[in-house]
């Protein structure tokens, strides 16, 4: 009977296990629509298969060389798209079934420029606002406007600065420019 139990136990904990680990696959860091580009950090993982573990940061031009694949192109791509990426390049020739995760480890910079008290660029974290980013920044200068903020996205091929609020969300390569105020 006992042996009944723990067998149950261990059977429900394998299908817990595997759920568990297919949602962290599908998020990859919690930002499952995040696109990557060039200066992220990434940990790819091949379980079983440490060879074919790699941490490395995307190049100028959003490549990663990669075991047996070769030079590969991750621009745009995202974390989910890239496990797919890997997995079916493995799959077959050197795998039979590949188990992979892909994590990014550091994200990529944004800029902020204009009337703060110390411009430049900083790394993202997730969950960042425009409030955050001013505070990272070290504060408005006296002169800053809090109406007048404007943000060009690193994916808007346009480069067209858009208008947003404090509380407006920040991505990673975005580049934020807060303007004077008039009064």
């Amino acid at each position: 009977m006992k042996f009944m139990q723990a067998r149950g136990f261990v059977a429900l904990l394998v299908i817990l296990l595997a759920q568990f680990s297919g949602s962290v696959y599908a998020q990859g860091g919690g930002m499952s629509e995040y696109t990557l580009g060039s200066g992220d950090v990434i940990r790819i993982l091949v379980y079983g298969e440490d060879d074919l573990s790699v941490e490395s940061q995307l190049s100028d031009a959003g490549t990663l060389s990669y075991p047996f694949l070769g030079e590969l192109q991750l621009l745009g791509l995202t974390v989910g798209e890239l496990q797919n990426k890997i997995t079916q390049g493995l799959l077959g020739d050197y795998l039979i079934d590949p188990k992979v995760s892909v994590t990014i480890l550091e994200y990529r910079q944004f800029y902020i420029n204009g009337e703060v008290e110390k411009p430049g660029g900083f790394p993202f974290q997730p969950g960042l606002t425009i409030r955050k980013a001013v505070s990272l920044a070290e504060g408005f200068t006296e002169r800053a406007s809090k109406k007048n903020i404007f943000v060009v996205s690193d994916n808007d091929p346009t480069s067209t600065p858009r208008r947003v609020e404090l509380n407006s969300p920040v991505q990673p390569g975005d580049s934020i420019t807060i303007e004077q105020s008039f009064f």
